[in-house]
């Protein structure tokens, strides 16, 4: 169960989750009917805890709720992409 606080901030084309006074985030951009994740980071103290996947999978929800196609440039996204695809 997803019990960290997400928060999007749209304007940074950013998503974010606070926890013990770090910050972890995804970063995306949009262009066409696209939305790439750019960059992801946690920081060490967050680290295993399933952090990246859920800043991801939230991205790439919001991403279908805008009818826009999931794409990746980050290493991180893009193995996540790989995983869930749905053609597979």
């Amino acid at each position: 169960m997803n019990t960290h606080t997400i928060q999007h901030n749209k304007q940074a084309h950013k998503f974010i989750i606070e926890e013990q006074g770090l910050t972890a985030y995804v970063l995306y951009r949009v262009s066409a009917d696209t939305l790439t994740i750019t960059s992801t980071y946690v920081p060490k103290p967050l680290e295993g805890q399933g952090i990246a996947a859920i800043l991801t999978k939230e991205c790439y929800d919001y991403a279908a709720a805008e009818g826009l196609k999931p794409d990746a440039t980050c290493s991180y996204a893009v193995a996540w992409l790989k995983r869930h695809s749905k053609n597979e």
